[in-house]
């Protein structure tokens, strides 16, 4: 069985995703302890450190393990669009870097590394693809979209897979099968709503949902665009995947009621679902905040068992 360490680890979406296509958690690192501690409670078998990854001495962390594949996936914050104008920083995005210290150290036969498409934009990516190069590995790079993947989400994230002994597919294969908001939501009444006008609802949420009540009419239920910028009127269909998952709320659901449209904001469990997680997967952070925040800081399970299948395990 394929046995990985996973960087950046996060709540464990990615490591779900490797672990559905049958490798073996060893270790795992995260900063964050919300994130570690949902690591920890997801896969009890792994050694889990809550803290820097450039703190950390790979061979002593191991202590003797051999790793087959090194999982990565480094802050992506301050290269990612979401952050818009304000200052990027470099210390932070520098993170990346230690997935040579990490790989020079263990020597495992495969990586996968996982950011937004942006990071192909640093200036400094280049040169750590080179050096991974240098150190032995065949890289291939992909761009992919969850919901080519099964997954009820629409989420564009590169992948970076090198391997010490083949080269990598040209390719990530999906599949045909799409998934919707619909199949994500939880059955009506479990969670409180709030009338869509009341005091001191923004003006700008009442003009996303009634963008949506112009096209879909008033008898439909739809999403509106709640924290964040949007591109498409801020608001979006039930019958179509759900735009990405980002770390703070984003999307609300209205509802038409015999008293009126009414409001609640996706929750967690819903989230968990649109990262393509499975019911046992416990996000078990202290608060609904942090709760959201681990499903969008996570990798989309299914496709990593995706990556991982094909570039990995089909290469053995």
């Amino acid at each position: 069985m394929v046995a990985f360490a996973d960087l950046f680890c996060g709540g464990g979406l990615g490591a779900r995703g490797a672990v559905a296509a049958g490798c073996r958690p060893l270790l795992a690192v995260d900063a964050w302890t919300p994130a570690a501690t949902t690591y920890a409670a997801n896969f009890p078998e792994a050694k889990v450190f809550n803290g820097k990854v450039e703190e950390i001495d790979p061979l002593e962390a191991l202590e003797g393990q051999k790793v087959d594949l090194l999982l990565s996936s480094p802050e992506c914050t301050n290269h990612s669009p979401a952050k818009g104008a304000r200052e990027r920083s470099e210390a932070s995005r520098c993170t990346a870097l230690q997935t040579i210290r990490w790989a020079k150290a263990l020597k495992p036969r495969w990586i996968v590394l996982e950011n937004v498409p942006q990071i192909a934009s640093w200036p400094r990516w280049s040169e750590m693809v080179e050096e991974l190069k240098n150190t032995g590995y065949q890289i291939e790079q992909y761009i992919l979209d969850s919901e080519k993947f099964g997954v009820p989400q629409s989420r564009r994230r590169l992948f970076m897979v090198g391997d010490l002994e083949k080269t990598p597919p040209v390719c990530i294969k999906g599949n045909t099968t799409s998934s919707t908001v619909e199949s994500i939501l939880d059955p009506p009444g479990r969670w409180k709503t709030t009338l869509l006008y009341r005091a001191g609802r923004a003006e700008r949420t009442l003009k996303h949902a009634e963008r949506a009540m112009a096209e879909k009419g008033q008898d439909a239920s739809f999403l509106v665009v709640y924290y964040g910028s949007d591109g498409s009127g801020g608001w979006q269909s039930l019958d179509m995947p759900l735009r990405t998952v980002t770390t703070l709320d984003r999307f609300a659901l209205v509802v038409p009621s015999p008293d009126g449209h009414r409001m609640r904001m996706l929750q967690p469990s819903e989230l968990a679902r649109a990262m393509g997680l499975p019911p046992e997967h416990k996000l078990v952070a202290p608060t609904r905040r942090d709760r959201v925040k681990l499903c969008g800081n996570g990798i989309c399970a299914p496709v990593m068992k995706a990556v991982i299948e094909q570039a990995v395990l089909a290469s053995r």
